[in-house]
């Protein structure tokens, strides 16, 4: 049976099924959306795409995403820079700045360590932390990873590199759910995980 959709509208579905929790349903919608904007419109989706792709990059600080050399975050004179919040992903930078109470700075760290998969920890950003300690006058180092197997050994393996540097190194409260994203939590569960940490040893 012939497949009754033109092979450019099933290209652009393929491609919207490749974006993560996108099923081929959602997919073959957004793909028709797609078809119903104006050429404009249609225009000014695919410019916003290639230009955060070519102008949104790590910043050189603390590896969140930005336009600038040095994020906005990390040039701002009133923030906190004794204590650095490690976390996952640019997504739970977000999530926590949401809850307009802490303020100091972060670290993302672009993944989690995940021997099984492969990921050692050369292709998360750990490096570029301990290259920030020997910088200043950092206090404390939060890890804010989520509470899952794999966050927690992320959290243990960094935590094993700072420690004998005399520098306190807290992990969040388990306030948050057993295996539960960052970025879907609310603002006052979050400020409780943050202010209930435990510290590393």
């Amino acid at each position: 049976m012939a497949d009754c959709n033109a092979l450019p509208l099933i290209i652009l579905s393929e491609k919207f099924a490749k974006l993560p929790g996108i099923g081929m349903k959602t997919a073959q919608k957004l793909a028709y959306y797609v078809m119903k904007m104006d050429e404009q419109e249609a225009e000014d989706l695919a410019n916003a795409i290639i230009d955060a792709k070519k102008t949104v990059h790590s910043c050189s600080c603390c590896q969140n995403l930005t336009e600038f050399e040095i994020c906005p975050i990390c040039s701002d004179k009133s923030r906190d820079t004794s204590v650095i919040c490690v976390v996952e992903s640019p997504k739970d930078v977000s999530a926590f700045e949401r809850t307009r109470e802490y303020n100091g700075l972060y670290h993302v760290l672009h993944g989690l360590l995940s021997p099984m998969e492969g990921i050692t920890p050369e292709f998360i950003r750990v490096k570029e932390l301990l290259a920030r300690l020997g910088q200043g006058n950092i206090k404390e180092i939060i890890m804010a990873t989520n509470p899952t197997v794999e966050g927690d050994v992320t959290a243990r393996y960094i935590a094993t590199l700072i420690n004998p540097l005399g520098i306190k190194v807290s992990r969040i409260a388990s306030g948050l759910p057993v295996g539960g994203a960052l970025e879907y939590a609310d603002e006052v569960t979050l400020y409780k995980a943050l202010e209930n940490r435990n510290e590393m040893k």
